[in-house]
């Protein structure tokens, strides 16, 4: 309809927040747009990863191709990565990874000279940026500047491993990327979404059961979504967003010949967000350039529908002129 305006203004509220986790709600939205951001933080936010490896010399168990395929998946921090641009969109180079506007540079040369197996890790990259290393280490260097007990089980993200005379020499050239290209720019573990539910209990009809009755009831959903109040012996709600819709407690009142018992529904302008970071980048950064990613792309959109809505009036102009 002429006039009526679909224009929403969706609210986040912050619930836990840490480096590496993160878990908020987004209100008064729809489902779409809850997609489209979870779907943005893990395709579309960029990060840094290695995509080119040159190896010189390399005697060690594994082929060429496995080395350059586990050294992309060490994931590096990405803090700059907003800022940088993207190598094929780079007019200052030519590709070959010396550039400070879209690539960093690694090396790594290690030999083996014992008897003892000796464990290649991400330690072992030496980067040309000191803002962009292995995410692993950079946590160990913040435990160590604050005094915290660095374990000797955590050595890096193994490579490889090399015995006597075997050796390990190469330059990688690591670029900005997002997730669609390739899953190892992706910064995030996981995120997820779900509706938060909203759920009534009957209780003139939960009354009519027996402790035996609602014990049972309880006991037949398979998350602690409910239990009885030790005082009063009342059924309540203890953990609503346990329910994970499975309608257990619904079919088990229906069972129990008691239909109405409990009413479930999800509210659909209500999610709750669980994110989860490779350490990349932080969680909340993750969550914020996804936003600002999202509002590009709604910009883009707008654009275009301006300039054909404009090219729309033209042509009625230059059609009525003719």
């Amino acid at each position: 309809m002429e006039g009526v305006s679909y224009q929403r203004f969706p609210k986040i509220k912050i619930r836990e927040m840490k480096d590496d986790y993160m878990k908020f709600e987004l209100r008064e939205t729809d489902a779409s747009m809850a997609n489209a951001l979870r779907r943005v933080m893990i395709a579309e936010v960029p990060t840094i990863a290695i995509d080119l490896v040159e190896i010189e010399a390399n005697s060690s168990v594994l082929n060429d191709e496995f080395i350059a395929h586990r050294l992309g998946l060490i994931p590096l921090v990405s803090d700059d990565a907003m800022g940088m641009r993207f190598s094929r969109d780079c007019d200052a180079c030519d590709g070959d990874g010396q550039c400070e506007y879209c690539s960093v540079e690694f090396h790594l040369n290690v030999r083996c000279d014992s008897d003892q197996t000796l464990d290649v890790t991400s330690n072992d990259l030496r980067s040309t940026e000191p803002r962009v290393i292995p995410v692993d280490v950079a946590a160990r260097s913040l435990a160590s500047e604050s005094g915290g007990f660095d374990s000797p089980d955590q050595r890096g993200i193994i490579i490889v491993k090399l015995r006597r005379g075997q050796e390990l020499r190469l330059r990688a050239i690591a670029r900005k990327g997002i997730g669609k290209d390739h899953a190892k720019w992706s910064p995030a573990a996981t995120v997820t979404f779900m509706y938060e539910p909203e759920i009534h209990i009957n209780e003139e009809l939960m009354e009519t059961l027996t402790l035996d009755e609602k014990t049972t009831w309880i006991e037949s959903s398979p998350t602690k979504v409910f239990d009885i109040d030790p005082n009063t012996y009342q059924v309540r709600v203890v953990d609503p967003e346990a329910y994970t819709y499975d309608e257990e407690v619904i079919k088990k009142a229906e069972a129990m010949g008691k239909p109405g018992l409990v009413e479930i529904y999800a509210k659909e302008d209500s999610f709750i967000f669980t994110v989860e970071s490779t350490g990349a980048i932080k969680s909340y950064q993750m969550v914020i350039n996804a936003i600002e990613i999202l509002k590009q792309k709604l910009d883009a959109v707008r654009l275009q529908d301006t300039e054909e809505a404009d090219i729309g009036e033209l042509t009625q102009h230059l059609g009525r002129g003719l």
